[in-house]
């Protein structure tokens, strides 16, 4: 745990200062960035293990720097936000952040999700390797190098969370899971915050895969209990 990286990216120092107090009594390495441009420096020059990203910052807000550190690289990204919308979780999401937090937040409770995905991230590059690949009509799920390929070998770019959603799906064809399960299975057994955010991830998930949700290939629902993978084995 004490040699993980986090960058935290706020424009008000009040508000790095206090996430910085609780990361490093964690035993986090912790690196701050003011705005937009020196976020994206520093993800370059320091190489973080998960960013703390602001929605609001100065020179590129925090949806342009999501989508620039997506181009390059699936590290976790928990967003700052102090707008309630939930448009903005949606954009968010879509843009393929890990999860949110609403301002005012607890310096705690941020903490402890920083905590949880990092412990995610560690247990999953630990069971990648242990995994074959796995191989579905128009669909296939590499574990080891965590890349998706639809119909004709095209490459689907997913975030870290959206891949393990995938994953867990593919890897049990036919079984129901419930939003809670899920949660459980990919967020983590501590992780806080509302069920709809599976909701959110299927959305987002369906949309890169090129999925319909009435007439699903990968992912279907189940109404009213959660959702299952219907991809016919290759």
């Amino acid at each position: 745990m004490s040699t993980q990286r986090v960058l935290v990216v706020d424009d008000e120092p009040k508000i790095r200062m206090t996430v910085r107090g609780y990361l490093e009594a964690d035993g986090f390495l912790v690196v701050e960035a003011a705005d937009g441009p020196s976020a994206l420096r520093a993800v370059t020059r320091d190489r973080p293990d998960l960013v703390v990203l602001d929605v609001m910052l100065p020179g590129l807000d925090g949806f342009q720097v999501l989508r620039r550190i997506r181009e390059a690289s699936q590290i976790p990204v928990i967003m700052l936000t102090a707008r309630h919308e939930e448009v903005d979780r949606l954009i968010g999401f879509t843009t393929g952040s890990d999860d949110y937090v609403t301002k005012p937040f607890s310096p705690r409770e941020l903490a402890l999700r920083v905590r949880a995905i990092l412990r995610r991230t560690d247990s999953r590059s630990e069971a990648d390797h242990e995994d074959d690949m796995l191989r579905f009509d128009g669909l296939t799920v590499d574990p080891e190098t965590r890349t998706v390929l639809v119909d004709t070998g095209r490459t689907v770019e997913l975030s870290a969370l959206d891949f393990d959603l995938l994953f867990a799906m593919a890897r049990a064809p036919g079984r129901v899971f419930t939003r809670r399960g899920l949660l459980t299975q990919v967020w983590g057994e501590d992780f806080f915050g509302d069920e709809r955010v599976v909701d959110v991830h299927i959305r987002t998930l369906r949309r890169a895969l090129g999925d319909d949700a009435n007439a699903p290939r990968f992912v279907g629902t189940v109404r009213t209990i959660g959702y299952r993978f219907v991809g016919r084995p290759a």
